[in-house]
C-alpha cells in the first residue's frame, strides 16, 4: 500500500478534480504490475496497474490508494475491470467519500466474490488526498494560507516596500507549494503593489490559476496577471459595482470575471467566494496575501492549513502578517495541530493545519 500511495502522488498537479490514486498488483509475492492516476479524464490507476500486469491479474491481489469507482463518468467503472481481469483480492486505503461511489465499489466486489480489506493504511491516504475529500464534502476548495514574514511578523515595511524578506530557497519552495494547488489567490493590492505573475517559474511543475480579489475592479489591464502568456489562467473575482465596460476588456484579453454580490462593507463575501470557486472545480487554493485577505479567511475560518516562511530580519513597525481577528481571549485563539519546523538555510518554515471546531470539515 505504501508503493501504491508513491505512485499516487504522482499525480498531484495534473488530476483535479480527481482525487491522486495509485495501485499496485501482487502475484505470489511479486509486483506484476503498477499504474496511478496520470492526468484528469486519463484512464484511472486500477486500469493502468491491470494493463501492466495483463494475464498475471488472475488470482492477483490488487493494492489501491482509494476504493474503485462503480459507475462511468470519463471513463467506465473500475470495479467491473478488477472483477474481469480475474483479481481474487482487492486491498482498499481508503473509502471514496464521492455520493457517486462512497462503497458501491466495495460492495459489487464482494457481490462477485472479491475478498475486500478496507482502512490499510487510512491516515496516510486521506492526508494524501485532503483537498479533494474537502472539496467532496463541502463543495469548497480546500485552503491553503502562504505568509512570508520578518521575525515579527511583519510582511512589508511601513512604506509598504516588501521585496524580498525571505532567500531565494524559501521562495523556491513556495513556487513548489504553488504547482501543488489548482490556484493562487491574492488581493488587488497585492496586484498593485508588485505586479506579479504567480506562476511557477522557479520550479518544474504545472502553473495553476490565478484569483485576484478585486471588488471594485481595480486591476490594471497591463498587470502582469492579465497580459502576459497565460491570460486564460487568470480569474478576477469582484462585486456588482464593478464597471461592466472594464470587466468586457478583460474579457477580451482571455481571462475570466467572477461577478457576485458584495456584502456589508463592498467586498467580497468569504463564503460565497469559496462556494463559487467550488463551483467551478477548484479543489485547492492557494492564499498568497495580503495582510486583509489572510485575515478575512482566518476571521471566517475558510482556511485549512497554514506555512508561514520566517526570514531572520526585524522590521519594528511595518505592515502585521495577519490583521485584527476580534479575539480578545487567548482561550479563543485559533489553534494548530500537526506542526512541522523546516529550516531553509537562513530562513525557517512553520507549517500547520487549523484545528477544526467539533463536527467542522
Amino acid at each position: 500500500m505504501k508503493r501504491a500511495l508513491s505512485l499516487a502522488m504522482k499525480g498531484r498537479g495534473l488530476v483535479s478534480p480527481n482525487p491522486m490514486v495509485g495501485a499496485v498488483v501482487v502475484r505470489e509475492g511479486r509486483i506484476v504490475g503498477e499504474g496511478y492516476h496520470e492526468k484528469f479524464g486519463k484512464a484511472h490507476a486500477e486500469i493502468n496497474a491491470l494493463n501492466a500486469a495483463g494475464d498475471d491479474a488472475l488470482g492477483a491481489t490488487m493494492y489501491v490508494s482509494l476504493e474503485p469507482c462503480n459507475h462511468t463518468a470519463k471513463t467506465g467503472p473500475c470495479s467491473e475491470k478488477i472483477f474481469q481481469a480475474g483479481i481474487a483480492k482487492v486491498v482498499v486505503a481508503l473509502v471514496d467519500p464521492n455520493p457517486l461511489v462512497n462503497g458501491s465499489g466495495i460492495k459489487y466486489l464482494r457481490s462477485k466474490g472479491l475478498s475486500v480489506v478496507e482502512n490499510v493504511l487510512a491516515d496516510e491516504a486521506r492526508e494524501l488526498n485532503r483537498c479533494y475529500i474537502k472539496y467532496i464534502q463541502t463543495g469548497k476548495p480546500y485552503v491553503l494560507l502562504k505568509l512570508a514574514q520578518t521575525l515579527d511578523g511583519r510582511i512589508a515595511s511601513s512604506s509598504g516596500h516588501s521585496k524580498w524578506i525571505t532567500s531565494e530557497d524559501s521562495r523556491r519552495v513556495a513556487h513548489k507549494l504553488r504547482s501543488m494547488h489548482d490556484a493562487i489567490l491574492v488581493g488587488i493590492e497585492t496586484v498593485l503593489r508588485d505586479d506579479p505573475h504567480l506562476t511557477v517559474r522557479k520550479v518544474k511543475g504545472i502553473a495553476p490559476k490565478r484569483i485576484v480579489l478585486d471588488s471594485q475592479l481595480r486591476v490594471p489591464l497591463d498587470a502582469n496577471v492579465l497580459s502576459d502568456e497565460s491570460p486564460h489562467k487568470t480569474i478576477i473575482v469582484t462585486t456588482n459595482a464593478a464597471s461592466k465596460e472594464k470587466i468586457g476588456r478583460i474579457v477580451e484579453r482571455g481571462s475570466t470575471v467572477l461577478v457576485l454580490d458584495a456584502d456589508e462593507r463592498g467586498w467580497v463575501p468569504q463564503d460565497i467566494l469559496w462556494k463559487a470557486l467550488g463551483d467551478l472545480g477548484i479543489t485547492s487554493v492557494m492564499v498568497e496575501g495580503g495582510s486583509n485577505v489572510h485575515t478575512e479567511c482566518l476571521k471566517s475560518r475558510n482556511a485549512d492549513e497554514i506555512v508561514m516562511f520566517f526570514a531572520p530580519k526585524i522590521l519594528g513597525t511595518g505592515v502585521d502578517a495577519i490583521g485584527d481577528l476580534g479575539i480578545r481571549n487567548m482561550n479563543s485563539a485559533l489553534e494548530l495541530e500537526n506542526l512541522q519546523v523546516k529550516r531553509l538555510n537562513s530562513d525557517f518554515m512553520v507549517s500547520a493545519h487549523l484545528k477544526k471546531a467539533s463536527g467542522e470539515i
